[in-house]
This record gives C-alpha cells, sequence and structure tokens, in this order.
C-alpha cells in the first residue's frame, strides 16, 4: 500500500523588511512521505522568501521535472525556478534554461553542495542563487512543527525571525556564489 502525503497549514505573517513585502498568507503544503520535516520548512521558508504575485508549490517530490516552489506569470510563463535541497548539476542546467532566474534554497550543508556542483557544465551558473538556510534554526523549529500552525517570518538585513507559539527563533539565510 503507498503511503499518502501529508498536509501542513501554515497561517504566516510574512514581514520582509528587506523587500518591502508584508502580507497575511495561508500556506498549504503537502510532504511527501520521502521528504523530512526540514526539507519541507525549507520549502516553506523559500516560499516565504521569495513570496511574490504567481508563487507557488508545484508538485515537488511527485513530479522529478518540477522545482519544489515556482513563480508563474500572468501568461502562465515561468518567471523564476526554486529549488530546495540539493539539485544535481544536471538538474540546474535543466532549470537554468527554462526559467530566467533559478535559486537554490538549502538545509543541507552548502560546501558540500557547492563541492558537488564545482567543474559541472551548468547554464548560466553565475546566476543561480544558493542560499543557506541556518541549520540551527530549521532543527528548533522541526521540534515544534505541528500540522496546522501560525508563524510570523520575518527579515531584515538578511536575518531570518521566525515566531511561533510566543517564542521567537532566529537564524540566518546566506548566500553563496555557484562555481561558474
Amino acid at each position: 500500500m503507498a503511503l499518502t502525503a501529508t498536509v501542513y497549514t501554515f497561517d504566516v505573517q510574512l514581514s520582509h523588511v528587506d523587500r518591502g513585502v508584508y502580507e497575511t498568507l495561508s500556506v498549504r503544503a503537502a510532504r511527501h512521505p520521502s521528504e523530512t520535516e526540514e526539507y519541507l520548512l525549507t520549502r516553506l521558508l523559500a516560499y516565504c522568501l521569495e513570496y511574490r504575485e504567481g508563487i507557488g508549490f508545484t508538485r515537488g517530490l511527485a513530479e522529478p521535472d518540477e522545482p519544489a516552489v515556482e513563480v508563474r506569470d500572468l501568461t502562465g510563463g515561468r518567471t523564476a525556478w526554486i529549488e530546495v535541497g540539493s539539485p544535481d548539476a544536471a538538474r540546474l542546467h535543466r532549470a537554468s534554461k527554462a526559467s530566467p532566474r533559478v535559486a537554490i534554497y538549502t538545509h543541507r550543508d552548502p560546501a558540500q553542495l557547492l563541492r558537488q556542483l564545482d567543474g559541472q557544465k551548468i547554464h548560466r551558473a553565475e546566476h543561480v542563487e544558493l542560499w543557506a538556510v541556518d541549520r540551527e534554526l530549521l532543527a528548533a523549529l522541526s521540534e515544534r512543527l505541528e500540522r496546522r500552525m501560525a508563524i510570523d517570518v520575518a527579515v531584515t538585513d538578511g536575518q531570518l525571525y521566525v515566531t511561533t507559539g510566543g517564542e521567537t527563533l532566529e537564524g540566518e539565510v546566506t548566500r553563496h556564489a555557484l562555481p561558474s
């Protein structure tokens, strides 16, 4: 018998001071049985950090040719391909050809991903953004993960603050350059 996805609902108060984005969001995210809590939370944070009109989750792990998160314009054209985790070079090469903007949000060691990608062929590698989410922040959030959560996500000067249950957790989202 196949395992089914578990749906999580996040009521998010987003204050992205660095981008001037202030929104109240209701985000439903299906967690694939093979998806870790850290991956789910990184996907949620990527959604919040990238939030703009046209953003949405894709079928993700269930559809290998789609990103975890994407942004589409009013014509349906993809304007951003947002990966989560540690995508391989071939996937990033395809993504960079399929979308004008590619970003990766990783919950893993970014140095390891950079070593893996070094010397590999990636179309427009210098334009691919790699963001590493603070692993201690993700671990602390994982301990508090519930199927329905109200959270506040605030970003200011590159610092990430996540408040849930009256407790504020803090961490960084740091940018790394891909080897070109």
